[in-house]
């Protein structure tokens, strides 16, 4: 996915803002098992996946808890780091090799005050990632393993697969067993 796309698709921007906030777009490769944003570190960088995945997971009594997945199109962000400039808790890693979009934070906040819609545009991102956050408390209240499993794979029905299973399982809060048990009968 182009950087204008991701830009557009969040907030449609006319010219010449779409090309200020597009500059800060640096392309990045990252290898596999790397972690983006690592909790209990303010993180500099919001990234954008151009292709590729990544997970979102922190530790609870040394044990990873998968909040979620990004796939291409997705914001990768620390909302305590954009919004207050704090260190998240939460870690980001790839889960195979990715292309990313970089952007500074800082230089993305010079822009926000020059500009009232990229600073629009950065109101939405952070709602649309507020969102997410509801979306997924909501899902684990609400929703059975097996129907948070059929939307996953309704959202990234070419990656579901290579997934490894017990980052499924955890992000549905379930064994690797009852993991197998949902993917037999669907």
């Amino acid at each position: 996915m182009e950087a204008v796309a991701i830009i557009q698709g969040l907030y449609p921007l006319k010219e010449p803002d779409l090309s200020r906030l597009a500059s800060l777009f640096e392309p990045i490769e990252v290898p596999k098992n790397t972690n983006i944003i690592a909790a209990e570190y303010s993180s500099k960088y919001l990234y954008f996946i151009k292709e590729g995945s990544c997970r979102i997971f922190y530790y609870k009594e040394e044990k990873e808890v998968i909040l979620d997945f990004s796939f291409a199109g997705d914001a990768l962000i620390s909302l305590n780091s954009y919004v207050h400039g704090k260190p998240g808790y939460e870690y980001i890693q790839t889960m195979e090799e990715c292309k990313l979009y970089r952007v500074s934070s800082h230089a993305l906040q010079g822009l926000f005050l020059d500009s009232l819609g990229i600073a629009n545009w950065g109101r939405r991102l952070a709602e649309v990632e507020t969102l997410k956050i509801e979306y997924r408390l909501m899902s684990k209240l609400f929703k059975t393993a097996a129907e948070s499993y059929q939307e996953l794979m309704e959202r990234a029905p070419k990656i579901i697969h290579h997934i490894k299973l017990g980052f499924v399982a955890s992000y549905l809060g379930i064994s690797q067993v009852t993991l197998s048990r949902i993917r037999a009968k669907i």
